[in-house]
């Protein structure tokens, strides 16, 4: 049976280094099966319709990859006459079916990427001659099919993109501070946290708020894939269903509400900019995303917070030295925090995004936990503090 009419895909989630647990968590909450971590990313096993579901509702993954065929590859003769028996590319890849190929991994005499990109487009495009005699363009930018191969030590598997654009970018965020985290880290790093929407939420230097909104979205089950004009590669491909889709789209629409699942309301979430640019970025982004009615948004210092009388979480990407100002410095910000939050947060959690060891230091708190986190291949540690 071709990978056309297969019921059940075999797919990898393509997720940031240190987010495989929750990733994995979140594809099994969404009716995934045979769900295994994986370095940077997770295997699972669906159908169409959850497959579907995953591009309009999981928040963690930057892609989804379904696999069409698996085949022995040490040499380039076998990558070649594999990628042409992988599938029925009479079905998936008619003459007038532009793509691109990306590669990840390396086997024996095949460590180069850019070569074996250019094998599985010759394997293809030579293949498409002998049957058609005309073949496919190549479009980089934005083609009808992405083709993904992986390389083994002793095997090549082919996958199909169908996310297209990185679902990280959700849409609403066309304005960004200077060291933007992307939407979907700052969702794992949440939950994480396991803040569920029922305690105060409160990031201290919030910069354009993307913690805070994909907080907010999550509590108040915003599908992260519904936005206006959100467009996925899957929606090309030749055995998409339009009605199966629209369904999907529209049962994703109508998670939404306006308080917690069981009709409680969402707790204050809170965030404070000191920079005036920044700050309306941070509005300017929490509206787009539709969660700025549950967002408490204030151009201020951190120095001058004021919690709520119930303790809650606090969570913090602090600033990188370009956004300070002139006169103080990294160890001043962190010196001062660490004083806010003994002084004013007794009994509340901290988690915080940490790049450097020793920056926070100057808070004088020691951390419970310390999760391994890549920032856009930044080696960092998501920290957690309990406030004494």
């Amino acid at each position: 049976m071709s990978a056309l009419n297969t019921p059940n895909y075999s797919v990898v989630a393509v997720v940031a280094p240190g987010l495989e647990a929750p990733a994995a968590e979140e594809l099994s909450r969404l009716g995934c099966t045979a769900v295994r971590p994986l370095r940077r990313a997770v295997q699972f096993q669906t159908d169409q319709v959850g497959f579907y579901r995953l591009h309009l509702q999981a928040r963690l993954p930057f892609r989804f990859l379904r696999h069409l065929g698996s085949f022995p590859c040490s040499s380039r003769e076998q990558l070649y006459q594999g990628v042409q028996a992988a599938v029925d590319w009479q079905q998936w890849l008619p003459p007038t079916t532009t793509f691109r190929v990306e590669t990840s991994g390396s086997a024996p005499g095949l460590t180069h990427s850019h070569y074996c990109a250019l094998e599985v487009k010759n394997a293809l495009v030579d293949w498409q001659r002998e049957r058609w005699g005309e073949r496919s363009s190549i479009e980089l930018e934005n083609p009808n099919l992405v083709f993904h191969l992986h390389l083994g030590a002793t095997e090549a598997s082919l996958y199909l993109d169908g996310s297209g654009e990185s679902l990280h970018r959700r849409g609403y965020r066309p304005a960004m501070g200077l060291a933007p985290l992307k939407e979907n880290l700052a969702a794992g790093l949440i939950a994480l946290t396991g803040w569920d929407g029922s305690l105060p939420l409160v990031d201290p230097l919030c910069g354009s708020g993307t913690l805070l909104i994909e907080a907010a979205a999550m509590a108040l089950a915003r599908a992260p894939g519904v936005g206006q004009g959100r467009f996925f590669a899957l929606q090309r491909w030749p055995d998409f269903d339009p009605g199966l889709w629209s369904a999907e789209l529209e049962a994703a629409t109508g998670l939404a509400r306006d308080g917690l699942s069981d009709a409680r309301p969402l707790a204050p979430i809170y965030g404070i900019e000191r920079d005036h640019e920044v700050f309306e970025q941070a509005c300017t982004n929490a509206a787009a995303a539709g969660v700025a009615p549950w967002l408490q948004l204030q151009q201020g210092d951190f120095r001058d917070f004021q919690p709520p009388n119930q303790p809650g979480v606090l969570v913090c990407n602090p600033p990188y030295g370009v956004r300070l100002g002139k006169d103080e410095n990294l160890e001043q910000l962190f010196f001062d925090l660490g004083q806010m939050l003994k002084q004013r947060c007794s009994g509340w959690q901290l988690w915080l995004l940490s790049g450097n060891p020793a920056s926070t230091a100057p808070m004088r708190l020691k951390a419970s936990r310390r999760i391994p986190i890549s920032n856009g291949g930044i080696d960092c540690r998501w920290l957690h503090y309990e406030i004494r």
